[in-house]
């Protein structure tokens, strides 16, 4: 079983992210902002992070940035989960160390696919 990460600050899609991944058979861990995100990095590892890049607190790229800089979590990929999908934000959170990129209202087909390709099911 594979250990997953989100972290998301709406409760509704926190519930609809997790309800998904454990139907598909994954342990899941919620974080509902960017410091409690890096809590939970340090009491386990993961093998993917879905990150809301529109965080209280702590903004989704300053967690990016922390994840990427850190020697144990550097190479836990990280797929960038955004309700404010525009045109080249796709690039820009693959730029700066996400490896894909999913918009919500999220699309269940495109969301389960992203997940198998990067869990390696």
């Amino acid at each position: 079983m594979k250990e997953i990460l989100i972290v998301e600050d709406n409760p509704m899609n926190m519930e609809l992210i997790l309800d998904l991944l454990e139907f598909y058979g994954h342990n899941v861990t919620g974080a509902e902002d960017g410091i409690q995100a890096l809590e939970r990095l340090e009491d386990k590892k993961f093998d993917l992070i879905l990150l809301d890049m529109q965080l209280p607190k702590m903004d989704g790229l300053v967690v990016l940035e922390r994840i990427k800089a850190n020697k144990v979590t550097a190479d836990i990929p990280v797929i960038a989960v955004t309700a404010h999908a525009m045109k080249g934000s796709e690039e820009h959170f693959i730029e700066k160390g996400c490896v894909d990129y999913i918009s919500k209202p999220i699309d269940i087909h495109r969301f389960r696919s992203l997940i198998e390709k990067y869990l390696g099911n």
